[in-house]
């Protein structure tokens, strides 16, 4: 069943319809919270109440942009919501964000890797997490999320051409923030 489908169903109250919805959507959901938040146990709360507050406000749905767009902009004022609470963004310590990543105990070269792996990871995060906000947004929708410029510029209510330049500044921005710790590992651009 397609997505216009399943909304339509789910828009009559077909709560099947709604739970494949969650399915499909539930990781990009998760992800999207979690890029703004960088807490996993935040980021799940919050895409639960995402999915809640889009199962309320279906009937008012109406088709003018792709599901995913829609749920997307939920998301993202929703996380906007939930920092503006917060009052500061919590940083999320080392061991959490590696928390679900497995060890391999006989494999040295996998587990170096996997370190290196996570060691940039965690750089990319801490860079991310001193970012203004709306860098932050605008990163995790394109590299992370992978919507469109049309996708972005829909959910954020801004012109393609502010996604290009916001886009263009946050990589700018986001590249300044981590070469430091590149080129202590001596590592080339």
């Amino acid at each position: 069943m397609n997505e216009k489908e399943l909304v339509q169903k789910s828009q009559k109250g077909d709560e099947d319809a709604y739970g494949v919805l969650v399915e499909r959507y539930k990781r990009k959901v998760f992800n999207m919270a979690f890029s703004l938040t960088l807490n996993r146990d935040v980021a799940d709360d919050l895409a639960q109440e995402v999915f809640i507050k889009a199962y309320y406000a279906l009937p008012k749905f109406k088709h003018k942009a792709a599901f995913s767009t829609w749920l997307h902009q939920i998301t993202v004022n929703h996380a906007r919501d939930y920092l503006r609470r917060a009052s500061r963004m919590k940083s999320v310590s080392f061991e959490e964000t590696m928390r679900d990543v497995p060890t391999y105990a006989n494999d040295v070269e996998i587990r170096e890797r996997d370190e290196e792996l996570a060691q940039r990871k965690k750089i990319v995060h801490e860079a991310m997490a001193i970012l203004p906000e709306k860098y932050r947004i605008i990163l995790s929708l394109r590299d992370i999320q992978g919507l469109q410029y049309d996708e972005i510029s829909r959910v954020l209510g801004i012109s393609p051409g502010t996604v290009d330049s916001r886009l263009h500044r946050a990589r700018k921005m986001l590249k300044k923030k981590i070469k430091p710790f590149l080129t202590k590992e001596g590592e080339h651009q």
